[in-house]
């Protein structure tokens, strides 16, 4: 199975790598994947592959072997893109305007393609079924996984496991990457305004100054990590934004902040929660002043299910070599893929794409994230060679 499966991915690449670059062409940002849902769907029909919409923009795919069994697994794929100015001059690059794949969900999509042709081509061999998950809206609030669970993707049939993979610059081409357990942090979107009452800058005693009450917050709540926080347990808060709309001589009514608050465990995310709305409110209180403090909760932190990863790592091993899997660290990055793996047994994996040789080393959310395609061949038959096996085939 694993040289048949092997040799049809060869022989797609070149379809791949091309549905790889139109959809790289063609970006489109989060739950707006209009264009990207339509490309999708017209590819599964050509494959004669049952589909249905979910969540305005996703689409799920069902392959059915032929041999008797009632196992099933998921395979994700998230196809939005980023409001990133791509850099000029690639042949492939974005037609879109102040949009681009940064983030490789192109790659993730028309892998995911590939590897419903190898399914369909190799129905007669296994048994069970595979549901293929196209999802939207990975990058933004409320994530496109939470919005497909609420409308039944792991339900009708209910798959035993969820397994997706991700691109990884930091990574060669040809390996791949695992960590079971705890992988990627939760995110929560931080929103504060302190508000006070501003005036000439020569003149101090007569405002309320936001500028220093903020300066006081953001130095205090470190604290939370440093001081309140289980060493034992990674935590990050950081401030990306800070907007105080005076001048040399004008100090403003309010300063505006934006930051994030990543975690990996769901008891002290919600009490951390507590202990920053507290302190920051009590803050500027203190010095005459009000705070509005905003969560938006994001994602859960992701979960690689122990046992499953270890199977879907044997998997790899079996079809790239040992030597090719490689072990992964912690990383305090988010993905909404944490939903399904806070629901069913999951395992979300790296897929290598760096090529030092070829200058392909930009990290992911850059203008100048490209990966090496020849990865498009590994992808496609992995993720085929992964599910059959988890499939008992």
């Amino acid at each position: 199975m694993r040289d048949k499966i092997s040799s049809i991915a060869t022989q797609i690449h070149e379809e791949t790598v091309a549905n790889r670059r139109h959809l790289h062409q063609h970006p489109e940002l989060s739950f707006e994947e209009y264009e990207t849902s339509a490309f999708v769907k017209a590819e599964l029909d050509k494959l004669g592959i049952p589909h249905i919409s979910m969540a305005n923009t996703g689409v799920v795919a069902y392959i059915s072997g032929e041999r008797p069994s009632d196992r099933v697994v998921a395979l994700r794929a998230d196809m939005d893109a980023l409001p990133i100015i791509e850099i000029p001059g690639r042949e492939y690059g974005s037609k879109r305007a102040g949009v681009m794949h940064a983030c490789g969900h192109d790659v993730h999509t028309s892998s995911l393609l590939g590897t419903a042709r190898i399914l369909q081509s190799l129905k007669a061999d296994f048994g069970g079924m595979v549901k293929l998950i196209f999802q939207p809206g990975e990058e933004r609030l409320p994530g496109g996984a939470s919005l497909m669970i609420k409308e039944g993707v792991l339900q009708n049939p209910a798959p035993q496991a969820v397994i997706g993979q991700h691109v990884m610059p930091a990574i060669p081409i040809g390996k791949v990457g695992f960590r079971a357990g705890k992988y990627m942090a939760s995110t929560d979107e931080l929103y504060v305004t302190v508000t006070g009452k501003g005036g000439h800058g020569a003149q101090p005693q007569q405002n309320i100054d936001p500028v220093v009450i903020t300066a006081h917050i953001i130095t205090a709540l470190q604290q939370v990590i440093s001081r309140i926080a289980d060493p034992r347990m990674p935590t990050v808060l950081s401030f990306g934004k800070v907007i105080a709309n005076g001048a040399t001589n004008v100090i403003p009514n309010e300063v505006y902040l934006e930051g994030t608050f990543r975690t990996f465990d769901e008891k002290w995310r919600k009490e951390a929660h507590k202990r920053m709305k507290k302190m920051a409110t009590g803050i500027a209180e203190s010095m005459g002043a009000t705070c509005d403090f905003d969560i938006r909760v994001g994602y859960p932190f992701l979960v690689n299910e122990e046992k499953l990863t270890a199977e879907v790592r044997g998997y790899a091993e079996e079809f790239l070599g040992k030597e090719n899997v490689i072990d992964l660290d912690l990383w305090l990055a988010g993905e909404d893929f944490a939903y399904y793996s806070q629901e069913t047994n999951a395992c979300f994996y790296r897929l290598g794409t760096g090529n030092e040789a070829k200058g392909i080393t930009s990290a992911v959310h850059t203008p100048t994230f490209d990966i090496d395609e020849n990865a498009l061949a590994l992808s496609t038959g992995l993720m085929a060679y992964i599910a059959l096996r988890q499939l008992g085939n």
